[in-house]
């Protein structure tokens, strides 16, 4: 990875000799050197993005530099999220800036969202501009949709080829398909080997996997997973080779059992493994990302170095940039987190590409930097009503929510024929109706949240339209209001809008401030819980009703699937 052209390393050298000023110099640092796992005194100097000179020399030409003095705080990297969902009801801006502030400072992030609003030019030309701003944006290479799609022409190898070769493309996955790579799927496996061949990591999704099936997956070129539910689940991965994540998300907040059964079961190598958080919707990651992470395993007894070195080191090695990010070192992109004391990783202040982010425990406000109608994605625009026919149910086979990632199918023996379903069936109508009109699937759903007369969302895997309600008449309530707000979620009860989170950005994302966002998603998972709601994450919910990488029962494009046969068991209906 080169990020500095040869003019820009001539002069971090005359910085050196002493002819150029740094921009900042930290001094009486003590440092975190993840080389030698100690924590060293030294003075740090930055030049413009770049950490130039760790030790104990000062500068010799300081015009405008500026001097902070770190005498009896710690310094450490910046934090690294290896497994980013950044448009979990918000857009990746807001999502990195929020993160940043308490110390996450690089990102790789999920691109599957840029193949449902942009085509490729378009999409290169915006992950170009995210690295305008002062913090570390990369990004997967999907190789399906984790769905089935209407056309399946969308992931091509031309197409996926060309983000392989893209140089802010560094992750091939997640492989939500791993199934049909099993099953033969050989233009899957020809696009990982591309990826193979460029150096750049795979990753998996393998929840509950066996030996057997992770082994299958090793040889087929699965360099990492991120979905270990347990210590056992970790030692199988890593004893196979796998660089494994653990996770503190949502629906998954596993991490604080798992570091205390790898400690119990005494486990000292610590080298193949960071944290994520796995796409946190705003509420969840109110207090930060990486930090929280941090935050957990320490308390679990974990030494804080190897915590650090986990959110850090190990991600930038797997990724092979450790030349680049990673560790407080010369040539390193200058990203570090200032603390106040070694067990709190929370930092106090943030620098991000040489720019503080946060200083003496206050944010910097930094203008936007994506300039989202440029690239076409503006509110959303439907040219079609909710009819009649589009609320008529007649599908004898219904969706049974089991838990947040569960749905079984189940025998509808309701009369659902007419115009509200009574909560104490707790079963509610759900569509979901193609963002173009052309088609719909329509059938009955139990346990979502069973009180509410009408959820509308144009957040949705696909980014086609999600009906959900006991009451015909607040669907439509809630759809004529969706469609006003140029896409969002708006949830309504006997006529009355209860909750709305707006989605202007083409219908999937919002541009409202982080603190915004918050108070959002936490009114809409309080109002669905006062109706019926018992799972952890709405935003989740609405995500995975088309997800085909969990069982085992699917509302999709194509209509309702099944996941484990793969075959599509009621199809969609055409408008």
């Amino acid at each position: 990875m080169t990020l500095w052209r040869n003019r820009e390393l001539r002069q971090h050298i005359r910085v050196i000799d002493g002819s150029v000023a740094p921009s900042i110099v930290l001094t009486n640092t003590t440092y975190l050197n993840v080389y030698t796992n100690q924590w060293v005194e030294a003075n740090i100097w930055i030049y413009e993005d770049r950490i130039v000179y760790v030790g104990e020399k000062l500068p010799e030409e300081t015009t405008e530099t500026e001097y902070y003095d770190c005498q009896g705080k710690f310094v450490v990297p910046g934090y690294i999220e290896p497994h980013s969902h950044p448009f979990q009801a918000a857009n990746p801006e807001v999502t990195a800036m929020h993160a940043a502030k308490t110390g996450t400072t690089t990102f790789v992030n999920d691109n599957l969202t840029w193949y449902l609003l942009l085509n490729k030019k378009k999409t290169f030309s915006i992950i170009n501009a995210f690295s305008n701003l002062p913090v570390s944006m990369f990004w997967w290479n999907r190789f399906d949709g984790q769905t089935t799609l209407k056309d399946n022409r969308i992931f091509n190898t031309k197409d996926v080829l060309d983000w392989a070769e893209h140089p802010l493309v560094i992750q091939g996955g997640e492989l939500t398909d791993w199934p049909s790579l099993l099953t033969g799927g050989d233009r899957l496996l020809y696009w990982i080997q591309e990826m193979k061949k460029l150096g750049k990591p795979i990753e998996g999704h393998l929840p509950g996997a066996s030996s057997r099936t992770l082994t299958k997956m090793k040889l087929l070129g699965i360099t990492s997973d991120h979905e270990s539910m347990s210590a056992d689940d970790v030692l199988k991965r890593l004893e196979l080779g796998y660089r494994v994540s653990l996770r503190y998300s949502p629906i998954r907040p596993d991490l604080p059992d798992i570091i205390e059964g790898l400690l119990e079961k005494e486990l000292t190598q610590f080298d193949n493994i960071s944290f994520t958080m796995d796409g946190p919707t705003p509420a969840f990651m109110k207090d930060g990302m990486i930090n929280v992470c941090i935050e957990k395993a320490i308390e679990k007894g974990l030494p804080a170095e190897t915590a650090y070195r986990m959110a850090s080191y190990h991600p930038a090695r797997h990724f092979n940039m450790e030349e680049e990010f990673g560790s407080i070192a010369p040539g390193r992109v200058a990203h570090l987190n200032i603390l106040l004391d070694k067990q709190n990783p929370h930092p106090e202040s943030v620098i991000g590409k040489g720019e503080w982010i946060k200083k003496n425990g206050k944010g910097i406000s930094f203008p936007p930097v994506i300039d989202w109608k440029k690239y076409d994605i503006t509110p959303l625009e439907l040219n079609w009503e909710l009819a009649e026919e589009d609320l008529q149910f007649s599908s004898p086979i219904g969706m049974d929510m089991v838990n947040d990632v569960i749905i079984k199918p189940y025998s509808i023996v309701s009369d659902v024929s007419a115009e509200e379903i009574s909560s104490e069936k707790l079963e509610q109508f759900i569509t979901l109706i193609d963002k173009n009109g052309e088609w719909r699937v329509n059938t009955i759903i139990r346990g979502f949240a069973p009180k509410l007369g009408a959820l509308v969302s144009s957040y949705s895997a696909t980014g086609d339209i999600i009906l959900i309600g006991n009451s015909k008449k607040d669907l439509s309530v809630a759809t004529k209001h969706m469609k006003e707000l140029g896409g969002g979620i708006v949830l309504v009860d006997q006529g009355e809008i209860l909750a709305e989170m707006p989605l202007p950005l083409g219908g999937v994302m919002p541009d409202n401030r982080m603190e915004e966002l918050i108070e959002m998603n936490e009114k809409i998972k309080k109002v669905l819980t006062e109706h019926g709601y018992a799972y952890q994450d709405p935003i989740y919910s609405l995500l995975f009703l088309s997800a085909f990488h969990l069982p085992f029962f699917r509302i999709t494009q194509q209509g309702l699937l099944d996941v484990k046969m793969r075959e599509i068991v009621i199809p969609a209906t055409m408008r």
